[in-house]
Order: structure tokens, then C-alpha cells, then sequence
């Protein structure tokens, strides 16, 4: 039993060594940088998400301003051009593109003309997704901070100051997650939906926040009893200061998947909401909408579903993983897992040093 509890001491010991000679030297902001650096998953999906929306705002012609981008694909959102024919089973407007070289009996690795294939009028459908894809990414950054943004600053005031404010704040937070996402969200879009995509997603963000708020009150709660609260409160900090320089910081890594969280499940909002005709409206598109007005085709072209489908995904699981990283990344209290190699090198580390 002894030998036991003594085995267990070691390995505390010994991980605490490890987790101090890998941040030895370094600054608080460094330490951030390496930890997120470590996380594969998410440097993966930091990656694949740089690289999706470089590709998709490059891809279409952009206007910023008196400042014109004319993109690098052929045809627009509204260019019409005959459907391709020569596809399986009589149909018409089929994806050119093909990833299978001649020498294995294909056509050969290339885009083709159409590589998404063509809608039922024409319309070049690799255009539509990509004007649909700058859309729906809009619509996620745009309510991930302003409801990132609210639900952090109720949630820090209702924690910090407690009593009568925390009671109205949260009471207005309750009455407000009674009511279905869904449901705010048909009744904003149907206001709101045919402003553009830019007032849809504010009007959405402005009532996204309430998960966020309730799980930063939880953590103001128990970092507002903390010493160096009391510390902050002694040299004279005011409440304004003692909340956003002193308890703020330790409750980032919440916030930060929080918000993550609430990305993705924007785009998944903007989704169901415009495949209820509640999103947005013609003529601009988006990724949902592009589902929606394609479902009767998912039978015999099942290619104007996939590629929405497989944007909204990718783009979903990429902010989950950044967000897994950088809540790795920023919490001190999140400790990766100690590798035998790790455990090898502190015991002789251990040992080294009792040598001498």
C-alpha cells in the first residue's frame, strides 16, 4: 500500500516536471502558441478552413468598395450556358469533373466545364456553391461575435456582481431559451430575410448569446472568490478592472469554445432556416437554401445536394476543432496527456539529478 501511494507521488511528480521544463522561460502568450501548435486536430482544421475560404472568396468575382476582385472561375452566379449532356441514364447538367486517370479506364484527372454540374436552368452549380459557401460563412462569423461579444458581458456582470442583477439578467435569459432557436430564428428571417445576409445574421446574433452567458456567470461565480481576487480588490482595482483584467483571462478557454460552438452552430441555423424559406432569399444564395431548392432532385441528382452538404460539414467540424485547441491552448487547467516517451525522459531526468 505504501509502495503504491509512493508510485502514484512519483508520477505527479514526475508529470509536473514535465509540463514545468516544457513551459520553462517561456511567457504566458508563448505558452498559448506552443500548446495550439501541439494540437494536430486542430492545426488540421486550421488548415483545411484557411485553405476553404481563400479558395472560396478568390474563386467569384467580389466587390469591397470602389476596390473590384474578379475571381479566377469562368462564369457567375447568373451566367447561363447549355446543359451538359451524355450523363448516366438520359440526365442532363452531370459534374465534369473527374478524379480517375485514363490508365484505370477513366476520362482522365480535370475539372471539366461544369466540375458541381449544372442546376435545372443552366447555371454553372460550382458558382452557386461558392456564393453560397462566402454566404453561410458570413452569416457564422458575424453571429459568433455578436453573440459572443453579449453572452460574454451578461454572463461577467450577472457572476460578478450576483443578487438583484444576476436575478433580471438570467430571468431575461430563461424567458428567451424557453423559446426555440428555430422559432426566433423563422420570425427574424421572415422580417428580416430579404435585407441581405448581413442583417439576417446581426438580427440572429443578438439573440444567440444565451447559452454563452449562463455557462460564463458559472465560471464568474467561482473565479470571483479566488485570492487573487481578494489581492486585486485590496490594491483598489475597480469592478470594471477586477472583471475584464483580472477574471476575464482565466475564463477564455470557456468563452472561446463557447463561441466555437455557437460558430458552428450558426451555419447550421442559417441552414435549417433557409431550407424552411425563412433565410435567405433570392436572388443572392446560400448553402442552405441551395439544399432547399434542390431537394426533389436528390433521387435523380443527387449532386445538388452533396456538395452543399459537404461544404456545411467541413466547415462545422473545422471550428469544432479549433476550438478544441484553443480551449487545450488557453486553459491552463487543461493538461495534454503525458506520453510514456515523456514519463522515459523524466525518470531520467530524476535520475541524473539524484546521481549528482
Amino acid at each position: 500500500m505504501i509502495s503504491r501511494k509512493k508510485k502514484s507521488i512519483d508520477e505527479v511528480v514526475s508529470e509536473g516536471s514535465i509540463f514545468n521544463k516544457e513551459t520553462e522561460g517561456l511567457s504566458q502568450g508563448q505558452i498559448v502558441r506552443k500548446r495550439f501548435l501541439q494540437h494536430k486536430a486542430a492545426m488540421i482544421a486550421v488548415f483545411v478552413l484557411s485553405f476553404l475560404v481563400i479558395f472560396v472568396f478568390s474563386s467569384l468575382k467580389l466587390k469591397i468598395g470602389p476596390w473590384t476582385y474578379p475571381g479566377w472561375w469562368k462564369y457567375g452566379v447568373e451566367d447561363l450556358s447549355d446543359l451538359t449532356t451524355g450523363c448516366k441514364d438520359g440526365l442532363v447538367g452531370c459534374p465534369t469533373a473527374s478524379l480517375r486517370p485514363k490508365w484505370l479506364g477513366g476520362a482522365g484527372i480535370g475539372l471539366g466545364e461544369h466540375p458541381f454540374g449544372q442546376d435545372n436552368i443552366g447555371r454553372d452549380y460550382f458558382a452557386l456553391v461558392m456564393r453560397g459557401a462566402q454566404r453561410s460563412l458570413m452569416v457564422t462569423v458575424i453571429i459568433g461575435f455578436i453573440g459572443g461579444v453579449i453572452g460574454t458581458v451578461v454572463g461577467a456582470v450577472a457572476g460578478f456582481y450576483r443578487g438583484v442583477v444576476d436575478s433580471v439578467l438570467m430571468r431575461i435569459t430563461d424567458f428567451i431559451i424557453t423559446v426555440p432557436s428555430i422559432i426566433i430564428g423563422s420570425v427574424i428571417g421572415y422580417h428580416f430575410g430579404n435585407l441581405g445576409v448581413a442583417f439576417l445574421a446581426f438580427y440572429l446574433g443578438l439573440f444567440a448569446w444565451t447559452g454563452l452567458s449562463r455557462l460564463v456567470r458559472g465560471e464568474f461565480l467561482t473565479l470571483r472568490e479566488r485570492e487573487f481576487v481578494d489581492a486585486a480588490r485590496v490594491a483598489g482595482a475597480s469592478n470594471k478592472r477586477i472583471i475584464f483584467k483580472h477574471i476575464l483571462p482565466n475564463a477564455v478557454g470557456i468563452i472561446i469554445v463557447s463561441v466555437t460552438l455557437l460558430m458552428s452552430g450558426a451555419i447550421l441555423l442559417e441552414t435549417a432556416l433557409s431550407f424552411l424559406g425563412f433565410g435567405v432569399v433570392p436572388p443572392d444564395v446560400s448553402l442552405g437554401w441551395l439544399i432547399s431548392e434542390y431537394q426533389e432532385s436528390f433521387t435523380t441528382r443527387p449532386w445538388l445536394f452533396w456538395y452543399p452538404g459537404i461544404f456545411i460539414v467541413t466547415i462545422a467540424l473545422c471550428i469544432n476543432f479549433i476550438g478544441d485547441g484553443l480551449r487545450d491552448a488557453f486553459d491552463p487547467r487543461q493538461r495534454r496527456r503525458i506520453t510514456r516517451k515523456d514519463r522515459q525522459n523524466a525518470r531520467i531526468a530524476k535520475k541524473a539529478g539524484a546521481q549528482l
